[in-house]
């Protein structure tokens, strides 16, 4: 009954909303040429926690981006935000310079209409060529660019394709150089083309209003790496996390919109002075029959020239919705100087990780897999059909593939700092702090409790450990490496399987009987937070006899009060209080318990960590079963599964960063 009656509110609330952003569009928006082409759109996987204040929240900021929009001025750009409540909502919106008011906020309400279709997921996008629209549940407006980003090149080639590509990569380039400089950062530019009879090309570069200087000379670098892959194509475009350019050789503007860059391709910075502002009319305006006939004909004559959608292509952006692209093998072997030593990032048990630089300017990880290992294929198809579809903030983001030749390559994100299990007892041992441990143990939750529970069927991982947990810039978790992973079917409490794995993370019902469950993700969850809070392996089976495994000891220490002697040596004793220390040590025993439906879900264990309690009060259960037991019959698993050994023994090598 809650349930349904939440879906209710859910609908009413939206269908109230959808009929509002009606209500508030003023007639003459029916006459509006918006320039809605649908570039790029994708919701945040989290929804809100509080339907109805989110709603209202979001509705708030709604309403105040278009009074922003529609206060004359010839506004089109606007940030508005309500934080009230545990669901904040921050929104900006974004209209390309040269279009009119009445454009502008019909492309607003488009995009309004549009991003509703994310219900009530706690972040969303929507750009179309004339606008873009963003809400997040946290400020995002000094962002630049993200990890990914989305070029889209026409399905044309332009006439006189050689003076056009030349043309074509200079006029970019004054974009991306002029356009920082500009107030406002917005221009409008064309440029006839030499010796191509009646060819001119037209270009425009947008930034954000919110960022700096340098920041939208970065963000504009980037895009200009990426739209010039368009050339010789009639038409073109990059957008990034706060920028966007595009060019084409059919117009798009109106002719009084240009403004001369030549003073801004000089040395000196700058966004210009007062006497620029004026260079960029604010559009065609004014009332009156004989205006309104010159503006439609005009626009007939403009989008009788526009060509037709566009067709996508390399879309990588953070939120897009697309499984991973076809790479070529070619352009990552050069991407990783052919594979050398200098570009390994590291080695593991079923391939070799390496650095690649691509054309873009971006920096991706390519691993290549040891074809000679006789799981390798399906390896390859797992992660790949897997995800393909699974995007998560907490999960790496799998970019592309190859499986040309007889060669096997996966492309991913880059994450700079490397796999965690480097800085708990490799060589960047002791750098990290309390709160960076404590937000790396939830950000592995959050992306286990998409994994076992929000995807619409239940993936298990099988390879939870520090080494298949990486960190970006941030030290932000994301969990790696699925060639192991399995689906659970439906209405199934587990699967029987063999064993495959990392000796010392597997849980004991999985080692000996082959029972797989998303408990087993759980159990090597509970190790992992041992781990990050000792700085100490839970599987070096190479201790002094008289030393006990990690969990054999945690759970001796706990139930003699000893559990502070778990702490990290390397940790600073202020940083933490005796209280925190005892719940994460709680949590992770949770974890660990025997049988695996004394184990709590990943959500129930996101709960606990945010909890201000310790977990007395439902209190750990040790049971019989020894950690020395469950490594001794591990072994005695792997060894007699045949194929299987040689996974549950190799350990995957991060691929992030020296």
């Amino acid at each position: 009954m809650h349930i349904i009656m939440e879906t209710t509110l859910l609908r009413w609330l939206r269908l109230t909303a959808v009929v509002a952003a009606i209500l508030v569009v003023p007639p003459e928006l029916a006459k509006a040429q918006p320039q809605i082409n649908l570039l790029n759109y994708g919701c945040s996987q989290y929804n809100a926690s509080n339907v109805r204040d989110f709603f209202n929240n979001l509705n708030a900021t709604f309403a105040d981006l278009r009074t922003q929009l529609s206060s004359g001025g010839g506004r089109r750009f606007a940030t508005a935000q309500q934080a009230r409540s545990s669901d904040p909502v921050y929104a900006m919106v974004q209209c390309r310079n040269y279009m009119t008011e009445a454009d502008c906020l019909a492309c607003y309400a488009a995009a309004v209409s549009r991003i509703r279709n994310c219900s009530a997921a706690n972040g969303a996008r929507v750009i179309y060529d004339g606008c873009f629209l963003r809400y997040e549940s946290n400020s995002f407006y000094n962002q630049t660019t993200l990890p990914g980003n989305v070029q889209i090149c026409g399905n044309r080639t332009a006439s006189q394709p050689a003076a056009f590509n030349t043309e074509g990569l200079a006029l970019l380039r004054d974009l991306q150089v002029a356009t920082p400089r500009v107030n406002r950062y917005f221009v409008a530019t064309r440029r006839a083309i030499s010796n191509g009879g009646n060819l001119t090309i037209y270009g425009v570069a947008q930034c954000a209003e919110t960022i700096s200087q340098s920041g939208c000379q970065d963000c504009l670098t980037v895009a200009y790496g990426n739209v010039q892959g368009c050339l010789p194509d009639g038409d073109g475009r990059a957008i990034d996390a706060a920028c966007f350019i595009r060019y084409s050789d059919a117009p798009f503007f109106a002719d009084n919109q240009t403004i001369d860059i030549t003073p801004f391709l000089g040395g000196g910075g700058g966004k210009g002075n007062s006497s620029n502002r004026n260079a960029i009319i604010g559009g065609v305006v004014g009332g009156g029959g004989l205006i309104l006939i010159l503006v439609a004909l005009f626009l007939w004559y403009y989008f009788s020239r526009i060509p037709k959608a566009s067709r996508r292509g390399n879309i990588l952006g953070a939120t897009e919705l697309q499984g991973p692209n076809i790479c070529s093998y070619k352009d990552l072997k050069t991407a990783t100087n052919n594979f050398s030593e200098e570009n390994k990032l590291g080695e593991g048990g079923f391939g070799d990780v390496y650095k690649a630089t691509l054309k873009t300017g971006y920096i991706v990880a390519v691993k290549k897999l040891d074809i000679s290992y006789s799981g390798a294929k399906a390896d390859f198809e797992s992660e790949v059909s897997l995800l393909s579809n699974v995007h998560h903030r907490n999960l790496v983001r799998l970019l592309g593939c190859s499986s040309k030749r007889s060669e096997l390559l996966l492309v991913y994100e880059y994450m700079a700092n490397g796999s965690l299990d480097r800085f708990l007892y490799g060589e960047k041992r002791g750098v990290l702090s309390w709160k960076q441990r404590f937000d790396i143990i939830f950000g592995t939750a959050r992306g286990l409790a998409y994994l076992h529970e929000q995807y619409h069927v239940c993936i298990i991982h099988r390879d939870i450990k520090p080494g298949n947990i990486l960190l970006d810039d941030d030290f932000q978790a994301k969990i790696a490496d699925f060639g192991l992973a399995r689906l659970l079917p439906e209405n199934q409490s587990h699967v029987s399987t063999k064993f495959a794995g990392t000796l010392g993370y597997t849980a004991p019902e999985y080692a000996v009987h082959g029972h797989l469950s998303e408990k087993v993700d759980t159990y090597s969850f509970g190790i992992v937070i041992l781990e990050i809070i000792s700085g100490r392996r839970g599987n070096d089976v190479n201790a002094e006899s008289d030393t006990e495994y990690l969990l054999e000891e945690a759970w001796k220490l706990y139930e003699n009060g000893d559990h502070q002697k778990l702490a990290d040596e390397t940790l600073d004793p202020n940083e933490y209080t005796p209280e925190e220390l005892k719940k994460m040590v709680e949590i992770a025993l949770i974890c660990t318990q025997s049988p695996a439906s004394s184990r709590p879900t990943m959500s129930e264990i996101l709960v606990m960590l945010l909890s201000d309690h310790s977990m007395e009060q439902k209190g750990p259960t040790r049971s019989s079963f020894s950690y020395r037991n469950t490594f001794v019959n591990q072994t005695y698993t792997s060894a007699s599964t045949g194929s299987s050994t040689s996974k549950a023994t190799a350990s995957f090598t991060q691929f992030t960063g020296r």
